[in-house]
């Protein structure tokens, strides 16, 4: 019984997550500078859209250092509960397809 690393698998989860975080936080960003200038605003649902596709930890970040959205309850929610849900899918499938037991 031995165990092997895919690194290239590693690399694609651990990528998808990132780019998606990087998306989302860009993404809140964006609408904060629009929301400051009163121009047209993101639509609330892309933002929730991203968060469920995995981007909720970046969204979080946009609360806390850029203090968007930071005191609506229904984006703290979303954004906690699909950060908790997705960091149990990646370490699942980091599991799954970058370490292998033959």
């Amino acid at each position: 019984m031995e165990m092997y690393f895919n690194p290239t698998a590693l690399g694609i989860i651990l990528g998808y997550y990132v780019l998606i975080n990087i998306i989302l936080y860009v993404t809140m960003v964006i609408d904060k500078k629009r929301a400051q200038k009163d121009h047209w605003r993101i639509p609330e649902k892309n933002m929730f859209i991203l968060a469920v596709l995995g981007g909720g930890l970046g969204g979080l970040f946009a609360m806390v250092f850029k203090r968007h959205k930071n005191r609506h309850m229904d984006f703290i929610l979303v954004f906690t509960m699909t950060s908790i849900l997705h960091m149990v899918a990646a370490l699942l499938l980091i599991g799954k397809f970058a370490f292998t037991i033959n």
